[in-house]
């Protein structure tokens, strides 16, 4: 059975995800899938993932924007959306939380954040599956 995000889900996300957390990413390129460890953080049906515009993953999801995730006993899939320079405007809010969320690693020489390419991926998740405390819950997001 099929099941909209319910308030009990949507806690379990959150206290799994809502932090800096290691996720699988997985694109396709295509017909060769290529997964890889991202530090992700979650928030409202969507993983938030700073990288850059020209590395492989963006070049695969510019191609073909169907993504999946994968990690602590969830999988789902979901649409990825590149929205572009870290620190331009429209990006204020979520490039604070992020800053928040990965400060035990994001100043320290990785990223580049006077680079435009230094970019933050969204990926909007569509439908998924996670198992919690006995259950499996197969969700729509």
């Amino acid at each position: 059975m099929r099941e909209t995000l319910c308030e009990s889900v949507r806690e379990i996300l959150n206290a799994r995800f809502g932090r800096d957390t290691l996720i699988a990413l997985a694109t396709v390129d295509g017909d060769v899938p290529s997964v890889r460890t991202v530090n992700g953080y979650y928030e409202n049906g969507a993983f938030y993932i700073i990288t850059h515009a020209r590395s492989n993953k963006m070049k695969q999801l510019a191609r073909n924007p169907r993504a999946a995730v994968c990690g602590d006993w969830f999988t789902a899939h979901g649409n990825a959306v590149n929205l572009g320079w870290f620190c331009k405007s429209e990006n204020q809010r979520i490039a604070q939380t992020l800053r928040k969320v990965f400060e035990a690693w994001i100043d320290n020489g990785h990223n580049d954040f006077d680079d435009e390419n230094t970019c933050i991926l969204r990926v909007d998740l569509t439908d998924g599956v996670l198992f919690a405390d006995g259950k499996r819950y197969d969700i729509r997001f």
